[in-house]
């Protein structure tokens, strides 16, 4: 049984996503605060749902410092403006958001997209007798342990992160738009904004492999149209 903590301040709202996900057959797991969050971080958890706005710690932090230790999937709970924190908290390492209000069905639907691809794109260790390797200027991806490594250096990537650098390399020479990205990354319903979180886990990825948008090595904006890694 998969293992999913809320991190919620308001009673009603964690109550809901309780009830919904146990439905669902996931064993959920609470904290009202930060500290009582901060705490269960160890508790071998699948996914974490997460308020950014905390009467404590704020969820950025939280978020940060989950990252420092695992890669398992950070949903964020956001207002419904609050479009600042949506960008920090994907660049602070988190996979995917909700603004409020929300429908518990679509809660649902993130859920099961995140632990789908993380159950497939997780945590294993490097293995450089793995014949199932992409070689790109400098650059190898394993396929199958999800690690990349560039000149000799390992590059700690999310699992987003990584399958869309994947994605782009085994399509290399093909401009994909961030709606194609999303459908071949979370094979999941295209939401409005969900292009907005593509360019943010570009961007992240981009910093962490030590590429630039002004003068790529690897990833190419195509302007108005999507990504490229050029052949």
């Amino acid at each position: 049984m998969e293992k999913i903590l809320i991190v919620e301040d308001d009673d009603d709202i964690r109550k809901i996503l309780k009830i919904y996900l146990e439905g669902q057959s996931y064993e959920i797991l609470e904290a009202e605060n930060g500290y009582e969050a901060m705490k269960q971080i160890d508790n071998k958890l699948d996914l974490i749902i997460l308020d950014l706005m905390l009467p404590d710690i704020d969820g950025l932090t939280i978020c940060k410092n989950i990252r420092k230790k695992y890669r398992f999937p950070i949903i964020m709970i956001t207002a419904k403006n609050a479009d600042q924190d949506k960008i920090l908290g994907l660049s602070y390492g988190a996979d995917d958001y909700i603004t409020k209000p929300f429908n518990p069905l679509e809660v649902i639907a993130r859920v099961k997209a995140q632990l789908r691809r993380y159950n497939q794109y997780g945590d294993s260790e490097f293995d450089m007798d793995n014949p199932d390797k992409i070689y790109y200027k400098g650059l190898i991806l394993n396929k199958k342990s999800k690690k990349v490594n560039i000149n000799g250096e390992d590059v700690k990537l999310t699992p987003t992160e990584f399958k869309i650098l994947e994605v782009l390399l085994v399509r290399k020479g093909e401009v994909l738009s961030g709606e194609e990205l999303f459908h071949l990354i979370w094979n999941d319903e295209y939401f409005s904004k969900s292009t907005n979180t593509i360019t943010v886990h570009v961007r992240n990825l981009r910093e962490k492999i030590g590429d630039s948008s002004e003068k790529p090595q690897y990833i190419k904006t195509v302007w108005g149209v999507g990504y490229i890694i050029e052949a």
